[in-house]
This record gives C-alpha cells, sequence and structure tokens, in this order.
C-alpha cells in the first residue's frame, strides 16, 4: 500500500521553499482573513472607489456620461494586473500605475479616471474598507468563541472546583464561574469592536492637504456640492460618511484604536490559554488532543497544551505589534509623511491575521475541552477541611463551645495538618483531629458530612446562570445568524 503522505509529497511538486513565506498565511490565518487583505481584493476596491467617484461627480453636475461609467464598471473585475506591473516598473507609483492600466481598458473614460483624487483616495479609503470588513470578520467569530464558552459555562455551572489567588488554593468556586471570568472579557472585546465598527468612517474625497481644493475648483467653488461629494461616496461604499477633517490622510490614531482592540482580544485569549495550561497541568481540564498528535519528540507520553501554548505566542506578539500604530501615529508632520506606509503595510495585516489564528485556536480549544471531575474532587477535598473550618467553627459554637479558644484550637490544628502534609507527604488530616479534640464535641461522621463542596461555592452557580441569560445570550440571539462556525486547526 502506498503511503498517502509520500503520495501527496509526489504530486505537489512545490518549487516555493527558496524564499519567505509568512507562517501568518501557511499556519495560522484562516483563507478568508487572508483574501481580505489580499492584493487581489485592495486593487479591486481601487477601482469600486473610482467608480463611486466618477458617479458621485456626475450626479453633482460634472461632464461625465453614463457611457463613461458603464465602461469601467464593465472592466471593474478584470483588472489588467500586466500593465499596471509594467507600468509601475517604469514610473515607481502604484497609484498612477492602475490608473493607466484602467484607462487602458476603458479609453472613453480614461480622462475622467481619478478626476481630482489624490492617491490617498483610494489608498486609505481601501485600508478603511478593508479593516472595516476584517473587524467584522474578528466579531463574528469572537460571537461564535462566546457561544460556545457559554455552552460549556453551563454545563459546568454547578460543578464545584479549587479556585486560586496567587496560585494558591482559595475558596472553591465551579468550573462553569471560571469560565464565565474569561467570558466576562470576551464581553468586554464584543463591545469595543462594536464601537470600533461603529465609528469607522471613510476619508472621502479630501484632497492633497485635506482642504478640498482640487474638488472646490472642479465644482466652481460649490461649497455644498463638495460637501455632498463626500457623503455620497461614503453612501455608494456602504459607510454612514466620512471624517469631518483630516490632512491628506485620515488619522493615524484609527489604525492605533483598531490595533488596540485587536491587542485586547489578544489578551483575553491569553489570559484563557494560560489558565488552560496551568489546568492541564493539575490534570483537571485538557485542551483537545488528537489521535494522532505526538505531544514531544523525546517523551512519548507527554500530552503539551500545543494549541493554549500558540495563543499565548499569537498573542504576545499582536500585543507588542499595537505598539507600531501608536509610534506612527504619534509621530506623523503635519497634513502627510510617508513614514507610516512601510509599517502600516506590515503591522495592520499581521495584526488582524495573528488575531484571525488566535481566534480559531481558542474556538477549537474550547469547542473540544475535556473536563476530569474525579481529579477536580481530589484536589478540591485535599484543601477543603482548611476551607471549612469557619462553618466547623460556628456548628461548634451552637453546639456550646468558646468561639475564642475553638478559634485557636482550630489554628493550631491546621498548623499541624498543614505539616503532615507538607513536610511528612501525608493526606490532609485536619478532620480527624479537630474529630479528636472533645473541645468541638463533634465526631469524625459529622465532620465529614459537612465536607460538601457545593456548600462552599457561595453563588458561583447562580451568577453564571444569571450572567449568561441576562448579558450573553441576548448577544447570541441578536447575532444568531453569525453562529455555527467550526474551526480546524493546520500544523
Amino acid at each position: 500500500m502506498v503511503d498517502p503522505i509520500l503520495l501527496q509529497a509526489a504530486m505537489s511538486n512545490d518549487k516555493s521553499n527558496d524564499k519567505y513565506i509568512s507562517p501568518l498565511s501557511e499556519r495560522y490565518s484562516g483563507k478568508e482573513m487572508q483574501h481580505i487583505f489580499s492584493p487581489d481584493r485592495k486593487f479591486r476596491t481601487w477601482r469600486k472607489l473610482w467608480i463611486a467617484l466618477a458617479e458621485s461627480e456626475r450626479e453633482l453636475g460634472l461632464n461625465i456620461t453614463e457611457e463613461q461609467i458603464a465602461e469601467l464598471k464593465a472592466y471593474q473585475e478584470d483588472i489588467n494586473y500586466d500593465v499596471a506591473k509594467a507600468r509601475e516598473a517604469e514610473v515607481r507609483h502604484d497609484v498612477m500605475s492602475h490608473v493607466y492600466a484602467y484607462g487602458m481598458q476603458c479609453p472613453k473614460a480614461k480622462g475622467i479616471i481619478h478626476l481630482g483624487a489624490t492617491s490617498c483616495y483610494v489608498g486609505d479609503n481601501t485600508d478603511i474598507i478593508v479593516m472595516t470588513d476584517a473587524l467584522k470578520l474578528v466579531r463574528t467569530k469572537l460571537i461564535n468563541v462566546m457561544a460556545k464558552l457559554s455552552e460549556f459555562a453551563l454545563e459546568n455551572k454547578a460543578l464545584p472546583t479549587l479556585a486560586f489567588t496567587h496560585f494558591q488554593p482559595a475558596q472553591p468556586t465551579t468550573v462553569g464561574k471560571r469560565a464565565a471570568l474569561w467570558l466576562m472579557e470576551l464581553k468586554l472585546d464584543y463591545d469595543d469592536i462594536n464601537y470600533c465598527i461603529d465609528s469607522m468612517r471613510l476619508l472621502g474625497s479630501k484632497g492633497t492637504t485635506g482642504t478640498q481644493a482640487s474638488f472646490l475648483e472642479l465644482f466652481d467653488g460649490d461649497h455644498e456640492k463638495v460637501k455632498q461629494l463626500d457623503q455620497k461616496i461614503a453612501e455608494k461604499m456602504g459607510f454612514a460618511g466620512c471624517y469631518p477633517v483630516s490632512g491628506q490622510t485620515y488619522s493615524r490614531k484609527v489604525d492605533t484604536r483598531v490595533l488596540n482592540v485587536l491587542a485586547g482580544i489578544a489578551a483575553s485569549a491569553h489570559k484563557f490559554s494560560n489558565d488552560i495550561r496551568l489546568l492541564q497541568h493539575l490534570k483537571e481540564v485538557e485542551e483537545p488532543f488528537e489521535k494522532h498528535q505526538i505531544g514531544s519528540s523525546a517523551m512519548a507520553y507527554k500530552r503539551n497544551p500545543m494549541r493554549s501554548e500558540r495563543i499565548a505566542s499569537l498573542a504576545n506578539y499582536v500585543i507588542a505589534d499595537a505598539l507600531n500604530p501608536a509610534i506612527t501615529s504619534s509621530t506623523q508632520w503635519f497634513e502627510r509623511t510617508l513614514d507610516d506606509s512601510a509599517n502600516k503595510r506590515i503591522s495592520i495585516p499581521e495584526a488582524f491575521l495573528a488575531v484571525d489564528g488566535i481566534l480559531d485556536l481558542y474556538l477549537n480549544i474550547v469547542d473540544g475541552l475535556v473536563v476530569y471531575p474525579k481529579v477536580i474532587e481530589k484536589h478540591l477535598m485535599q484543601e477543603l477541611p482548611f476551607m471549612a473550618t469557619e462553618n466547623i467553627m460556628m456548628d461548634a459554637v451552637k453546639a456550646g463551645g468558646d468561639r475564642q479558644e475553638l478559634h485557636e484550637k482550630i489554628r493550631v490544628l491546621s498548623m499541624e495538618a498543614g505539616k503532615n502534609v507538607k513536610e511528612k507527604g501525608l493526606d490532609n488530616n485536619l478532620l480527624e483531629l479537630i474529630g479528636a479534640d472533645p473541645a468541638f464535641n463533634m465526631t469524625l461522621e459529622e465532620l465529614k458530612k459537612s465536607m460538601n463542596p457545593s456548600r462552599y461555592t457561595g453563588r458561583a452557580k447562580e451568577q453564571t446562570e444569571e450572567f449568561i441569560v441576562e448579558v450573553i445570550q441576548p448577544i447570541l440571539k441578536e447575532n444568531k445568524d453569525l453562529l455555527g462556525l467550526s474551526a480546524d486547526i493546520k500544523v
């Protein structure tokens, strides 16, 4: 029988291994996000913007014909890349090369393509359009993670588990309540991304320094028509409007705002991944582990939390990447400099591609989380006697004991039990020690009956239910058409 891996390798005849390929494309990000930031998507959007400009200018009275508009639309999707590349090699200007290439296809409309506009008309407006679409895809994936995580939280809302402060045993909580903590952070990210999407505006047609002087000239000094031009372009491209003032470019603070939202999602995912890695060490909860997955090249028994570690790694990158637009925004000079361009081309797409990968990993993990209740119970019961001492003391006081005397006795017995555990490696015998002390007037059997973990989880179950029913489920209901995603992880 032919080895399928060898057969696939022989058929691929891959010749692409002699140059750098971003792992964000090869290993992490999904196809849809990659398409959003593809050159083809960018250049097709340029042509849509040129059509929107020409249509709006015609509607406002400029001498542009329907025939010219029809010609532009006929070649909207049929981009002659070979002509554009050849022209760019000659003139060293990407926008003017594509204006030239479009004009070669549309000889009747050649003279009115890009009329009155600067390069930033297509460049910056396209950046806003692409980022907005990418934000919407991120929001869709975020909502799907929230849906899966809410299911997990409800399933485990009443399962007691040992809670930690400073990673030291503290009062019990429930597995579902802990998941609700992860979900709360995603809800904050959901609010942020909605605000960011809702506030996105186009640059519009602002001209070389943002004064719209060229358009005021085209419309013979008619300020109202210049204002209408911005609004018409925005509406044709699906936006509520344009930023009211700008230089040649939209404020680079917009990029800062967008990447801060992505960094927030990365931080939430990182916190989740840290908790899963710690829980997997404790053998209480595990991320999915596939049948043929190899955990270690040396230790065959290992089940490393690869997915969670990858989330943490990508999240670190996104959080650090958010510095790029902040630095770029803070160092722009007056109405325009070009030291933003190279940075934007790298930092913004890579942040989106990385967050796309993070959310795919998050969804994949939550969809396959494995909980081990017996291990959880074992760890909890090892610590619960210490946590139950307040209730035990109150019961002993009700039976006639002296609170101050009992408090001191519990302190001494707790120290003895702790010493047995830490220094001698014995089980926690605090209950036995208390049961043997006549001051408490309680048998060991009575003490053990008080060791029901659910007595010590407070409102964890109720908080989880209320949060999901009152806060999360309305969000999921509002976005029900976006649900149903699953995520397959590459390599």
